[in-house]
């Protein structure tokens, strides 16, 4: 079966869940090793999970980089270690602002800005991920990183202290950072109370599938219906078409000169995808200059 499948499959992740709990379970459903994901989800967290499975493993390091959008729930008055509501509470504050002012402060954020990753977080330095110098107690310096929320909508109050807003952000952004910088920013601290990633990149909520319908799928042995190919990773790279002679040597790692296959590239160090004569898929390619000429070349084959 783990020869069967290859592709994406767009899951919608549960609460309480690592994304590595959702890799385990959809290899077990899947009966094959190669799987994997494209962007870490808090275990508090829920929504789209892009799954790789079979071959499109291969695409993990290739990834575009895409925007994400997420619902985001946020406690204001509190300040805790984990910059959500599990974990413990630091502080506690009372809050003083007016609806207006917390609005405006939600939508100060938008543009771009640098961001101190949370020591709860699975980035490493020196080769330990953070969130596991944080359970001993250990707190190491971060370097902040530039980020962008291209937009923010959809701000509404839930109760006197809980608030509700959508973001678009860039990779890398943390939601629960944000909420506790917002909290700051107003003087009175916040914590990431609720969070559901409605896209990442061209996967959208409405199209993700829960665990419980895969499963359901698996019994009815239809899998292969909630399977995306593995090109819709690349959709916002521009395809290029090689004829025969040329897709050979393409898949022989060899540079295909523009002007021999009468191909029309895009700039120098823009990624392509590379398609056959009969419209199949089969790399990621990478536009580069040979004496002066751009040339295309493989750099991940899919179809081995």
């Amino acid at each position: 079966m783990s020869e069967k499948y290859s592709g994406v499959l767009v899951l919608n992740k549960p609460d309480g869940f690592t994304s590595h709990d959702a890799v385990n379970k959809i290899r077990r459903i899947f009966h094959t090793k190669k799987v994997g994901h494209t962007g870490t989800l808090d275990p508090m967290a829920t929504g789209v999970l892009p799954i790789l499975v079979g071959n499109a493993v291969k695409a993990s390091s290739f990834l575009v980089t895409d925007s994400k959008c997420y619902r985001a729930k946020m406690v204001l008055g509190i300040e805790t270690d984990t910059e959500d509501t599990s974990g413990k509470i630091l502080a506690e504050h009372p809050i003083t602002s007016s609806d207006a002012e917390v609005i405006s402060a939600i939508n100060s954020f938008i543009g771009e800005s640098r961001q101190i990753p949370p020591m709860y977080s699975a980035l490493k330095v020196n080769g330990q991920k953070l969130c596991d110098l944080a359970r001993q107690g250990i707190e190491v310096e971060r370097e902040a990183r530039l980020i962008n929320i291209d937009r923010i909508w959809d701000v509404e109050k839930l109760s006197d202290n809980e608030w509700q807003f959508s973001a678009s952000v860039s990779k890398g952004t943390y939601i629960r950072t944000l909420v506790a910088d917002i909290g700051k920013r107003l003087g009175c601290g916040g914590a990431m109370s609720g969070l559901c990633r409605i896209s990442s990149g061209n996967f959208t909520l409405d199209k993700a599938y829960t665990l419980e319908e895969v499963e359901k799928y698996a019994e009815e042995d239809r899998l292969g219906e909630l399977i995306l190919e593995t090109e819709s990773l690349f959709d916002s790279l521009e395809a290029i078409r090689l004829a025969p002679f040329y897709s050979k040597l393409a898949r022989n790692g060899q540079p295909i000169y523009s002007s021999r296959a009468k191909l029309t590239l895009p700039e120098v160090n823009e990624r392509v995808r590379l398609y056959d004569e009969n419209g199949v898929f089969f790399a990621l390619g990478e536009v580069i200059d040979l004496d002066g000429e751009k040339c295309v070349k493989s750099i991940k084959m899919f179809d081995v």
